[in-house]
């Protein structure tokens, strides 16, 4: 399909701002959102990481009373986000049957799940919170968000790990170009910076383990890098297709060309170490946008600063756009800012995207003391880049892959 897809509304909570403009601030001045942890659960058990990036602003600070005790922190963090997306989209008012939602999370309702059988164990089941069920159940913010802007051509919760909020991005995408819908608010949401994913992560090796020095823990790229900081978030667009935003005076912030997706079948928590399955998904994404490598402009890549990771990513990258091309685009891998917020990363790495086309600058990415060699991009470091000479529009890619092999690539060009 041709329809032409625009983003006018952008939202986030994040470990860096409490919004999308101050996130998008604070990533462009290079600002760690990794700090030593500050729940009462901190300590209640002997960690072997005692780190992470939470929200800058506590949902506590966003939300009413009902809201806080009636909506898991997944769903908590997606409705604050969506808030501001909407209004920032100059709060809309379509036929409610030509407005869909796709909002997806990793891992769901997390600290209801777990809250929730602690009360049970302890009292019985007379304990248990009577909302637990729509609390916890993975499509929750989806439900949240259709309910907050009265969304009823669909909403729908893709659960690909790490690469979940990209998904839903596609997703939504496809909403409009088949004609389902005129608006979607699309994103992603994660809250599980709790002590069991903690030492599930840690047991896995996946997580870094600089406690004495967390600002500097995330460093993808770095020859030194020993894991991800584990984050918590929320990122939302509203994408719109041309002909009803224009119809409607909206703002557009930018266009977004299209999405690929693919499946490594390779591990359930290692990526295709030549990352052919990653390839293959940034290689759609030119397609399905009309693209050549030589268009690309600037790359936000998932790179979470894991030694295999950050490696087959960037492998992914020669063989999609061709070694020439692809040592000359610039790089950013912002989860050195904002840490990995799993299935939140790729909709808030959606909106940095959106921001660095529209204002034709990438962030830079922190933390490199010594550029891995291994890692042939040319990577935007300490300082923000600007993009393009102001001739013609300027694309980015946004990758976001996940346990179990899922990939997925974003295209977006600078609005005309």
């Amino acid at each position: 399909m041709s329809t032409t897809v625009v983003v006018t509304g952008l939202g986030a909570t994040t470990p860096i701002g409490g919004d999308a403009v101050s996130t998008w601030e604070a990533a462009l001045k290079g600002v760690s959102g990794a700090a030593t942890f500050t729940g009462p659960w901190v300590d209640d058990f002997e960690l072997p990481v005692r780190f992470g990036a939470q929200l800058t602003v506590p949902a506590s600070e966003m939300l009413t009373k009902v809201q806080l005790r009636r909506l898991d922190p997944s769903s908590q963090y997606a409705l604050i986000a969506a808030q501001e997306a909407w209004r920032d989209a100059g709060s809309p008012t379509p036929e409610p049957t030509r407005l869909g939602v796709c909002m997806a999370s990793g891992i769901g309702g997390l600290w209801t799940l777990l809250d929730n059988w602690d009360a049970m164990k302890a009292g019985g089941p007379r304990r248990v919170f009577p909302l637990s069920i729509p609390m916890l159940m993975p499509n929750a913010p989806a439900a949240t968000v259709s309910l907050e802007v009265g969304a009823r051509a669909g909403a729908h919760t893709p659960v690909s790990a790490c690469a979940s909020g990209a998904e839903a991005i596609a997703m939504a995408i496809d909403m409009i170009r088949s004609g389902r819908a005129d608006i979607v608010v699309a994103g992603g949401t994660e809250a599980v910076v709790h002590p069991l994913p903690v030492a599930a992560f840690a047991a896995m090796q996946a997580l870094s383990t600089r406690n004495d020095d967390p600002s500097t823990a995330s460093r993808p790229y770095d020859i030194g890098r020993d894991g991800f900081v584990l984050g918590e978030g929320a990122g939302v667009v509203v994408l719109e297709s041309e002909e009803h935003a224009r119809a409607r005076g909206a703002r557009v912030h930018a266009e977004i060309l299209g999405a690929g997706m693919s499946s490594d079948a390779h591990h359930i928590a290692a990526p295709e170490p030549e990352g052919m399955g990653a390839a293959r998904a940034i290689q759609e994404a030119l397609d399905v946008s009309g693209l050549t490598a030589s268009d690309i402009d600037h790359i936000n890549a998932h790179a979470t600063s894991t030694p295999v990771g950050d490696v087959a990513e960037a492998r992914a990258i020669h063989r999609a756009l061709g070694s020439d091309i692809a040592s000359r685009i610039a790089v950013s891998a912002t989860k050195s800012m904002t840490g990995h917020l799993l299935g939140a990363a790729g909709a808030v790495e959606a909106v940095f995207a959106v921001c660095a086309v529209r204002d034709r600058v990438a962030p830079p990415t922190i933390n490199i003391t010594e550029m891995d060699p291994v890692v042939e991009l040319d990577v935007v470091r300490d300082e923000p880049r600007q993009l393009g000479d102001g001739t013609r529009p300027v694309v980015a890619l946004n990758n976001s892959f996940g346990f179990g092999g899922h990939n997925v690539a974003l295209t977006f060009r600078s609005a005309s």
